[in-house]
């Protein structure tokens, strides 16, 4: 997978500055660019768990009413759980 890189400007205050050099001086990013790319990473993985979440919670509710009891429910969420070593 070829990725080109964009160049892009952008402005921080000082105090975001004094944060990124920083966190490249600690010795964990090389540079700047590291260190932005890293913070974006994240947040797209988070992004795509929320989007995930959000998927689920909406095809729950579409999906009406169940007419399972709560003690039903439970007895298979603890079969999974078993199933799966968590429990």
């Amino acid at each position: 997978m070829n990725m080109s890189t964009i160049r892009k400007t952008i402005t921080f205050t000082e105090k975001q500055d004094k944060w990124i050099k920083s966190r490249v001086t600690t010795g964990e990013f090389t540079n700047d660019s590291e260190y932005l790319r890293d913070l974006i990473r994240h947040d797209q993985v988070k992004n795509a768990k929320f989007s995930a979440l959000k998927a689920a919670i909406t095809e729950g509710m579409e999906s009406g009413i169940s007419n399972k009891s709560v003690p039903d429910i439970m007895k298979k969420v603890e079969e999974r759980m078993r199933a799966d070593r968590r429990l």
